[in-house]
């Protein structure tokens, strides 16, 4: 059999040192003999006196401080159920779960709005009776013009219509030229009969 290999002896045997082990006999080495300077520089940067760059650390965000903070309730996180919901919450109509104003309204379904308010439907004209244009001068046109610069019309609403309006001891002179105004059929038929131009082609 072969011999066995002998064991080195602890005192004998080389002791492997690390990179840092050798750089911190290097140090021990230099302040035994004086080589390394110990006095503290008054420029020298120390712990206490490092700090973070400007931004890089911002303010923490302090969660359920009071109502001013606006975190109080749900501490940013929102609200659950109906208002996490996409499109939800109610509509502009909403008024509170009572019957809403669309549906209070005193009208069916299917009736005409024209039958309820006239006056938002109807035409309405500034009527002139025939009598008035008793004293008008023939040689000047009757349009809505002239008869609002008279004082026979005070507003022209949807247009001038001429009524077949009558007085004793008014009578209508001949020849009148009228120019974009309605009549009645009474009127139509007394201006005719007076020669009239009632200015329709």
């Amino acid at each position: 059999m072969p011999a066995a290999k002998k064991k080195a002896s602890g005192t004998g045997a080389a002791t492997k040192r690390t990179p840092a082990k050798r750089a911190a006999t290097r140090t021990a080495s230099a302040i035994a003999h004086n080589e390394v300077d110990l006095s503290v520089s008054p420029n020298l940067l120390r712990l206490s006196q490092v700090r973070p760059n400007e931004g890089s650390r911002p303010k923490r965000v302090r969660i359920g401080r009071g109502h001013g903070s606006g975190l109080v309730k749900t501490g940013g996180e929102g609200g659950k159920g109906q208002t996490v919901r996409s499109g939800g919450g109610k509509g502009p109509a909403f008024e509170g779960g009572q019957t809403p104003w669309a549906r209070r309204l005193p009208q069916k379904l299917g009736v005409s709005q024209k039958a309820r308010d006239i006056g938002h439907f109807r035409t309405k004209y500034a009527v002139v009776n025939l009598w008035q244009l008793a004293s008008w001068e023939p040689s000047l046109e009757v349009t809505p013009q002239t008869l609002a610069a008279a004082g026979l019309v005070k507003q022209r609403r949807d247009g001038v219509k001429i009524l077949g309006g009558s007085r004793d001891g008014k009578t209508l002179p001949k020849g009148l030229v009228f120019r974009d105004v309605l009549f009645s059929k009474g009127a139509r038929e007394a201006l005719g009969a007076a020669g009239a131009n009632l200015g329709e082609a």
